[in-house]
């Protein structure tokens, strides 16, 4: 009997086998160099060569963010992802070399001709542009790595966001994500250009990772998000959603109501109180996550919120949203208020219990509490806090870093569903530290968990609205 698949099939897999053979091998190649030019620094470095080791991140950095920028696909989202924080380059060494390299990703792209943007909303909406819309600028707002937003009107003249994804993307990234080596070879060569790196599972890594990234070019998926999310803020006196356009959506095509407000570039520039008030929100909405919904926006980039001129903030984009389980959310919440509670016995034990601890661990109570008090700074300090790019200095230090931090991270074993809480808080912090925030971090902390009465405006407008939705605070049972 013959157990051979027919020809046909045996040639497709092949085929697929072969490309995905083609799209690792870069990164193989590349890490190889990579791992070869170090060596060579540190000898001449050994020689007297001083500059040795900057140069050598300075060439590689370059060549890294080309070779990701080169392979488009989920390559390209993968490092976009992971170079939105912000750090204190003085401080942080080579690290900072590699994010300001990475960022290079994140510029727009190239918009697409207007009639391949009528193609696509006419072909996944099934009717003319003409019918849909009472109008549709044909230039786009903004330009990203999946798809480009229009504004446009409907017939009863309200103002909507209209989300076209770029043709043949969701297919490249789905045939990346099929290539279950190509991100586990990614996430090890951006171990490797460091010289010591966290105990985590880089494959789960990589899972965590490609889901995420597989959500973003799932529009269908991001249509319930949004529905998720205005259900759940609905009527928040600060934290805006956009409204659903249901009847206007498909595979491809996103409309949502158009949420106004200011850009990231003219945030930047307001007065203090006015910047003060947009961090309050964007705080509120990244913390109340933990404490009332288990719903994360897993992408905080700025160039996705609106800043109205009340103070509010609008938030435009739920491709990247995460909905971890309930024992994580609980973990996080329970160790961070043990951790601001002081009380390191019993972070302990639920690092222990949570699987940041096993017996084989060296980990000590006191390092283990110094680790997560680095993590809780802004809240643990004297109030108000003022975020500086120092604040996200310490959390890739302690990654990647060889001092008493960096110590204890390499003696937990980090579960990779709290990687991507980590890329979360690093990202908010670089956001804040950008604004030049000053915040009472403890008032809004200890509101969120029901530890005290609210003291500061934005804690008592949130407890309010929390208490008048009925939503759950800190550990309350579901």
């Amino acid at each position: 009997m013959n157990d051979q698949p027919p020809h046909d099939e045996l040639d497709r897999f092949r085929s697929v086998r072969a490309g995905r053979v083609r799209r690792t091998l870069p990164v193989v190649g590349f890490a190889a160099r990579a791992a070869g030019g170090r060596v060579v620094a540190g000898l001449r470095a050994g020689t007297g060569d001083r500059d040795a080791i900057d140069r050598f991140h300075e060439r590689t950095s370059d060549r890294y963010a080309e070779l990701l920028g080169h392979s488009k696909g989920v390559l390209m989202k993968a490092g976009q992802l992971l170079s939105t924080f912000s750090v204190d380059g003085a401080a942080i060494g080579p690290m900072s070399t590699y994010q300001q390299a990475l960022q290079r990703l994140q510029a727009d792209a190239p918009p697409m001709d207007s009639s391949c943007v009528r193609d696509i909303v006419e072909a996944d909406l099934g009717a003319s542009l003409d019918e849909l819309f009472a109008e549709f600028a044909v230039e786009p707002m903004a330009a990203a790595s999946i798809g480009q937003v229009h504004e446009a009107r409907l017939d009863d003249c309200r103002r909507v966001a209209v989300k076209v994804q770029y043709p043949g993307v969701a297919q490249a990234i789905r045939d990346d994500l099929a290539n279950t080596e190509l991100l586990a070879t990614f996430l090890k060569l951006g171990m490797s250009l460091t010289p010591r790196s966290m105990r985590t599972d880089q494959r789960g890594a990589a899972a965590e990772l490609a889901e995420r990234i597989a959500e973003e070019v799932d529009y269908r998926r991001e249509a319930r998000n949004i529905e998720r999310f205005a259900d759940l803020y609905r009527d928040h006196p600060f934290i805006r959603v956009p409204q659903l356009i249901s009847h206007l959506c498909g595979t491809k095509v996103l409309t949502m109501t158009f949420v106004d407000g200011v850009s990231w570039s003219e945030a930047k520039a307001a007065d203090e109180d006015l910047r003060n008030r947009w961090a309050e929100s964007i705080c509120v909405f990244a913390a109340s996550a933990y404490r009332h919904s288990n719903l994360f926006n897993a992408d905080p980039h700025p160039g996705n919120y609106r800043f109205g001129a009340d103070g509010s903030v609008g938030f435009v984009d739920f491709g990247c949203v995460k909905q971890f389980p309930e024992h994580v959310r609980r973990g996080i919440v329970t160790m961070f208020r043990a951790t601001c509670d002081g009380d390191r016995d019993k972070l302990f034990r639920l690092m222990k219990n949570h699987g940041f601890v096993d017996s084989a661990s060296q980990l000590t109570v006191d390092e283990a509490y110094e680790w997560w008090a680095m993590s809780a700074a802004a809240v643990l300090d004297d109030q108000p806090h003022t975020f500086v790019p120092a604040d996200g200095t310490a959390m890739v230090q302690s990654v990647f870093d060889s001092g008493s931090l960096g110590s204890a991270v390499r003696k937990m074993n980090v579960p990779s569903d709290y990687l991507m809480i980590s890329r979360i808080n690093m990202g908010v912090h670089a956001i804040l530290s950008e604004l030049g925030a000053t915040l009472d971090m403890r008032d809004l902390t200890d509101t969120l968990d029901g530890a005290a009465a609210p003291l500061g405006r934005a804690a008592k407008l949130h407890a309010h609205w929390a208490y008048e939705r009925g939503l759950p605070f800190g550990l309350d049972e579901r």
